[in-house]
């Protein structure tokens, strides 16, 4: 989640993250105070090409196992259709509040892996059009955007 937040919907946060190699790592690493805020960001110790995609569903809002492995899998589900739309990265799609028990008193009700669904696709939908294409910069990316 270090990369920042991509898009919200109403329950969900999809966080992105640009795993780049380290080409080249320093000897011995900067020590000191301010020496954190010197460094680039984070970055992977390998190459990491293609899309990685995790989901995270807090016991917090999500209190059965059932309803939070019925909400992963959907997250997984829709994710994969959405796999070649969005940039070579890391991201993890984040449960932020409760659905209301009251609405959706099944732990797995239909109703409520309709509701997952239809939010995680505008999730997704949002971030694959958010998404910088191959050799696009960002500014391109914004100004392809903000265009009818």
């Amino acid at each position: 989640m270090a990369g920042g937040t991509v898009y919200r919907t109403t329950h969900f946060a999809l966080h992105r993250l640009v795993l780049a190699a380290n080409v080249a790592a320093p000897s011995t690493p900067p020590s000191g105070p301010g020496s954190s805020l010197s460094e680039p960001g984070p970055q992977a110790l390998f190459a990491v090409p293609g899309v990685w995609l995790g989901a995270m569903v807090p016991k917090r809002w999500a209190r059965r196992a059932v309803t939070r492995n019925a909400i992963k899998r959907q997250i997984y589900t829709v994710g994969a259709t959405f796999e070649t739309q969005l940039p070579q990265a890391a991201h993890v799609v984040r449960l932020r509040t409760a659905f209301d028990r009251k609405q959706f008193v099944s732990a797995t009700s239909d109703q409520l892996k309709q509701a997952v669904r239809t939010e995680l696709l505008q999730l997704f939908g949002q971030a694959a059009r958010r998404a910088p294409g191959p050799g696009r910069g960002a500014a391109q990316a914004a100004l392809a955007e903000a265009a009818p």
